[in-house]
């Protein structure tokens, strides 16, 4: 089910299935700027990435000796949300633990996500509650995919100099990286340059960029230890996501706490990041 929210200039959808941003529409002139989905393309349009992101090595994980099974991405974006508020310019979606996730994540929790407009600009702010007696270890990130063409630039706030890893046909790290930009603050949208799959990007400057085409966004990501960029090559959209964690590479861990970019809470602890698009 969708649920709208709106003020002066903006409305937004958001769907209760995984808490997905499903619309934002300028009200001046009806633009839409997010990618309504086509599985002929790519089904998606904002998932929420939790409580993994990206692969694990065979689907599999380990914790305190126990091996667990997780899809691609987590659970979170294939799961009901409950709508904790609803009105004017906010929205507050809920996901808690149960029976059925603690069957593949041990760990007692709740996630909430909210959307609220402000001016021209949407924030999405994703907060990580452990209810767990102990620890609790867990990545999350956004997936929001952006309405654009071919030729379109993403622009950085400051000049960057990047290098990007790639995942392989089974979508686990590569340990070669890729040069991308040198001093430079562009990227230009072609259509083969998310043929190898997504840019993965770290030891960023900026915390924020721009999407430069016939829509015109400010995306701002934050101090997010990995930002990826991704689209099927030549689609008409591009995906700007924030990640705290990371696609596992070829190495096996042996236990979730050893994974590469993974958080950890304390009991009671809880962690919270943002990311915000503003129509330019």
């Amino acid at each position: 089910m969708y649920y709208k929210i709106e003020n002066e200039f903006l409305t937004c959808e958001i769907d209760d299935m995984g808490a997905q941003l499903h619309s934002l529409k300028l009200k001046e002139n009806g633009t839409e700027y997010i990618w309504q989905g086509n599985p002929e393309i790519w089904y998606g349009q904002a998932p929420v990435l939790f409580p993994i992101i990206g692969q694990l090595i065979g689907d599999k994980y380990r914790y305190n000796g126990v091996e667990y099974t997780m899809p691609k991405h987590g659970l979170a974006r294939k799961l009901p949300f409950n709508v904790k508020e609803c009105g004017g310019a906010k929205a507050v979606f809920s996901l808690e633990s149960d029976e059925n996730t603690l069957k593949s994540y041990p760990f007692e929790f709740e996630l909430l996500v909210s959307f609220e407009l402000c001016g021209k600009a949407l924030k999405n702010t994703m907060t990580v509650i452990n209810k767990a007696d102990g620890e609790m270890y867990f990545s999350i990130g956004a997936h929001p995919g952006f309405n654009c063409e071919v030729g379109d630039v993403i622009e950085f706030e400051k000049p960057e100099t990047l290098s990007t890893e790639r995942i392989d046909k089974e979508n686990l790290i590569i340990p070669e990286k890729f040069p991308l930009i040198e001093n430079s603050r562009e990227i230009e949208i072609t259509k083969d340059i998310f043929a190898p799959d997504a840019l993965i990007l770290s030891e960023i400057k900026s915390e924020k960029l721009r999407i430069l085409g016939k829509n015109k966004i400010e995306f701002t990501f934050g101090k997010c230890p990995f930002l990826g960029i991704w689209a099927k090559p030549g689609a008409p959209y591009v995906c700007i996501e924030p990640w705290y964690g990371v696609n596992d590479g070829r190495e096996v861990k042996n236990d979730i706490s050893e994974k590469r970019g993974i958080q950890r809470l304390d009991k009671d602890g809880k962690f919270e990041f943002y990311w915000k698009a503003e129509i330019i």
